[in-house]
């Protein structure tokens, strides 16, 4: 941690744009649930009468924890809740690579479905963690304008939207080297 507080804008705007990742992360397991628990039981880490109950408490999760990164009350203890999720679900997809099993589909959701795990998603969610670290951070005590306000949200919609597209090449990658008739 840097000796002098953060600004605020750079707090606000990694705790904004982690609550986006986290929100419309988990509408997209909670719109197709069945596809997010078919992606949990591929990890083989839990029984499979634990499946379904996670394919429900993980998205519930991630909306909490994004919901409580919003407001400066409970920034806090979404940023932590944020870091205890970001632990939990890259540990399962290191486990599995170390297993030799990166054909499976991560579970992430959205439009890049079916997006097999690689080391990539490890390296995208550390940095994820980066950002639920730097809404952790002390920062310093000054007025907020309406200038910030639009930074902040302008910035966090930006930023997130690059995390749509770097998460669409993750998941094109394998299918690009298979047109190409490259072997992994």
């Amino acid at each position: 941690m840097p000796g002098w507080p953060l600004d605020p804008l750079y707090a606000h705007l990694a705790a904004a744009m982690l609550a986006i990742v986290l929100l419309v992360g988990a509408a997209q397991k909670l719109a197709d649930r069945d596809a997010f628990a078919g992606a949990l039981a591929q990890y083989r880490l839990l029984p499979e009468s634990w499946v379904d109950p996670a394919a429900w408490l993980l998205p519930l999760s991630e909306l909490a924890a994004g919901t409580l990164l919003l407001p400066m009350a409970t920034r806090s203890a979404g940023a932590w809740a944020a870091l205890a999720l970001l632990a939990m679900v890259t540990g399962a997809v290191a486990i599995n690579l170390l297993r030799g099993r990166s054909h499976i589909d991560c579970g992430c959701g959205g439009p890049e479905g079916r997006q097999h795990l690689s080391w990539w998603l490890v390296m995208r969610n550390a940095v994820l963690g980066l950002l639920a670290l730097t809404a952790l951070v002390p920062v310093a005590a000054r007025e907020l304008m309406w200038l910030d306000g639009l930074t902040v949200a302008t910035g966090a919609i930006g930023l997130y939207l690059l995390y749509a597209v770097c998460n669409q090449l993750l998941a094109n990658a394998p299918r690009l080297l298979e047109l190409k008739g490259v072997e992994r």
